[in-house]
């Protein structure tokens, strides 16, 4: 008798949290200091953990260690935090006035392509670096607004 071939799984999280930013070479409003309600989902693939008795077993991975490593890595970093570009130097130093501020500087315009492409990075790392290549990161989906959002996809 042969073992049936077993397909790999992928499993979504959603999590959300609140940031401001501004897009300083913007055409329109999103010059302006703003911010959303962001919503991300981290999509992970792998095998169906077979492990009798184990707590994890029937799972690619619990949907409460989706939320804590990414709580942990990203979410809890980028929450309540304004999102700014290193180059916009005029944002960088006000805030660095404001005693305290929670500011996260990036490397890149905070645009939703930009953060999705910093999570994704972020986030692959830390489920890797715990899980090996048994568990993949295969998307991340940001959403800026409910109506738009950016992918980051695996290649």
């Amino acid at each position: 008798m042969t073992t049936p071939k077993t397909n790999p799984i992928s499993v979504t999280r959603r999590l959300e949290f609140d940031a401001g930013h501004r897009l300083p070479n913007h055409k329109s409003q999103c010059r302006n200091l703003h911010g959303h309600r962001y919503a991300i989902e981290i999509t992970l693939t792998a095998n169906i953990i077979r492990n009798e008795g184990a707590t994890d077993d029937g799972m690619v991975m619990d949907f409460g260690d989706i939320k804590s490593i990414a709580n942990e890595k990203l979410v809890n970093v980028w929450d309540h935090a304004f999102l700014v570009w290193r180059g916009d130097t005029v944002m960088v130093n006000f805030l660095a006035a404001i005693s305290g501020h929670k500011t996260v500087i990036l490397d890149e315009v905070p645009t939703a392509e930009n953060l999705v492409k910093a999570a994704f990075a972020i986030l692959e790392h830390a489920y890797r670096d715990r899980f090996g290549h048994e568990l993949t990161l295969t998307q991340v989906r940001l959403y800026e607004t409910p109506n738009c959002w950016a992918d980051a996809v695996a290649s």
